[in-house]
């Protein structure tokens, strides 16, 4: 999704574009946010092409809102626009973790925060600093690097170390979790998007089928993210082979498809902010408040969908029982009630409260990992780089789920003085 700023020219645009993944990769979502946030902030948007009609919010307040009650607005149905009908019930309702609301998703959360805790974390920095390493070591010779490309890899080596998946799978894991959100962008379809939306996730829940019966075969709990899953004791039973599928999925879906653009942000704004990024090496206390400002500009996952369990008033206008709502998260960091200039990165911005991670009950389950691997990620550029210079055109993903990018074509300058030791360390 292209990033845009103010004055913005009013945006002519048609119902159906909101659900047309292209028009996210080639249009101005953020121009139309902007213009809906002053003008129509509960929007009721209709396709007329035979999809139902369903609700867009786009100021902050709202979308904290909806994502904090869930009393009145539930995840159970679903929790993104997508290609199927909003109206049909969602297939993992009470089974898959996103698709819960307490206290039934608290019984499935707790025990996989207890495999994330900021010890748990912690105790694998040293091999998530390889991993930094080496995606940025290719980039170290002043060749043209493909950022948005190595980045893919960058949290599914993360995710899938944690979650114990052996490597030789996480490519080809990281191309079939980008179907799934970008199911019509050429790049990643395979025939229409249903089929590859079908393909991708059969192939998924394939293999984790053979690692949850692999390891009920062996004989031994693991330790890992799926043992901790294959342990889990729900209202006195554990998950079923099914539950154990879908909340890998969830889980690994959650990190790689948000968390790589957040990456190639970061780079990309030290090419275009150079100036902050030397203050942040500078001074290691503004690396965190710099951190968070590239999450909020990122603001990966467009939206969250939501549907409403009883009658609600928004802006005058009534949100009726049942009907779909979508909640526009890249919308909501940019609201000027509530960021001071919101269409200028500041790396020095105090009280960030941007909603990159989500809020309430749903908040991102992966924070903590996404938040180390990012902050090492920063450490490393700070450490191994002194510039950033765009290197060709930037391609954005087709997916009005992510706002990504497919293509980001950047050289980089190794700093004076790096010795030999320290760039073959960058890899070690």
């Amino acid at each position: 999704m292209r990033i845009t700023r103010p004055p913005f020219a009013p945006v002519d645009f048609k119902d159906a574009d909101l659900l047309d993944s292209a028009w996210y990769a080639t249009a101005d979502p953020h121009a139309l946010w902007a213009q809906l946030r002053e003008s129509d902030p509960a929007y009721y948007c209709d396709p007329a092409d035979g999809r139902e009609p369903f609700w867009v919010l786009t100021r902050y307040e709202d979308v904290s809102r909806v994502l904090r009650e869930h009393e009145s607005f539930s995840s159970r149905r679903g929790t993104m626009l997508c290609i199927v009908d909003l109206s049909m019930p969602d297939f993992a309702s009470d089974e898959m973790m996103p698709d819960t609301d307490p206290p039934r998703h608290r019984q499935l959360r707790e025990p996989v925060n207890r495999a994330l805790t900021p010890r748990a974390i912690a105790a694998q920095e040293g091999a998530l600093r390889r991993i930094v390493r080496d995606l940025l070591r290719p980039a170290l010779d002043g060749e043209v690097f493909d950022i948005a490309q190595a980045a893919l890899l960058f949290p599914m080596a993360f995710t899938g170390t944690l979650m114990g998946l052996p490597s030789e799978h996480w490519r080809r894991m990281s191309e079939l979790t980008t179907m799934t959100v970008a199911y019509d962008d050429p790049d990643y379809a395979v025939g229409d998007a249903k089929t590859t939306l079908r393909l991708a996730h059969h192939e998924l829940f394939d293999f984790f089928r053979t690692e949850v019966r692999s390891r009920a075969a062996g004989g031994t709990e693991a330790t890992d993210v799926i043992g901790v899953l294959r342990a889990m004791d729900v209202d006195g039973e554990q998950l079923t082979e099914r539950q154990l599928i879908l909340n890998c999925y969830a889980l690994l879906l959650g990190a790689n498809v948000t968390t790589p653009h957040v990456a190639a942000t970061m780079v990309r704004m030290m090419a275009h902010h150079p100036e902050q990024y030397r203050a942040a090496r500078a001074d290691p206390e503004l690396r965190r408040p710099l951190l968070q400002e590239a999450l909020r500009w990122a603001s990966p996952a467009s939206h969250f969908m939501r549907y409403a369990v009883r009658d609600v008033e928004l802006h005058g206008k009534t949100v009726r029982a049942g009907e779909p709502v979508s909640v526009w998260l890249g919308s909501a960091n940019r609201d000027e009630r509530v960021f001071e200039r919101p269409y200028e990165f500041d790396g020095t911005r105090q009280n960030n409260k941007h909603l990159a991670f989500g809020v309430g009950p749903h908040y991102c389950i992966g924070s903590g990992l996404a938040t180390l691997g990012l902050q090492l990620l920063l450490d490393e550029l700070l450490e191994l780089v002194e510039a950033v210079e765009p290197a060709g055109e930037v391609r954005h993903l087709a997916s009005n789920f992510v706002a990504g990018y497919k293509n980001m074509p950047v050289r980089l300058t190794p700093r004076a003085g790096l010795t030999d030791r320290k760039l073959a360390g960058a890899g070690a």
